[in-house]
């Protein structure tokens, strides 16, 4: 049998990403797949960067936590299809995953992956689910 959690433990689990990543953290859109890990060198073209919010992620509830606030970039830095993200404070990577458009089921989704230097990135889904239930 799989490990299972309660809510409260998957709760405190999803608060723990927010805080050990910190406050405003940098979020990057690049092309291509992402590297094999965190550690890994960065692949791609930087298409969007952002900086999150001070609080960029809602309340944990039921073991997840999703975006809050407006996570947008107005003015993208280079043209190309969206392929993966960095989540980044200072120098260190601490989450990276796959984008797709809305509906898509990508680990985060903007509302539109074909970007074009100057235009506005929208990121409209991201969510971080504590294992365990």
């Amino acid at each position: 049998m799989a490990r299972q959690f309660s809510t409260t433990v998957r709760n405190a689990i999803a608060d723990v990403y927010e805080s050990t990543i910190s406050t405003a953290p940098i979020l990057r859109i690049r092309t291509g797949a992402a590297p094999a890990n965190c550690a890994a060198s960065r692949t791609g073209t930087v298409l969007a960067t952002m900086t999150l919010p001070s609080d960029w992620l809602a309340a944990a509830s039921s073991g997840a936590k999703a975006l809050s606030g407006t996570w947008q970039d107005t003015s993208a830095d280079a043209t190309g299809t969206a392929g993966h993200f960095r989540i980044k404070q200072g120098a260190t990577c601490h989450d990276q995953g796959t984008i797709t458009a809305t509906g898509g089921g990508g680990d985060m989704t903007l509302d539109n992956t074909s970007i074009t230097a100057g235009q506005q990135v929208t990121v409209t889904t991201f969510t971080v689910t504590a294992a365990g239930a």
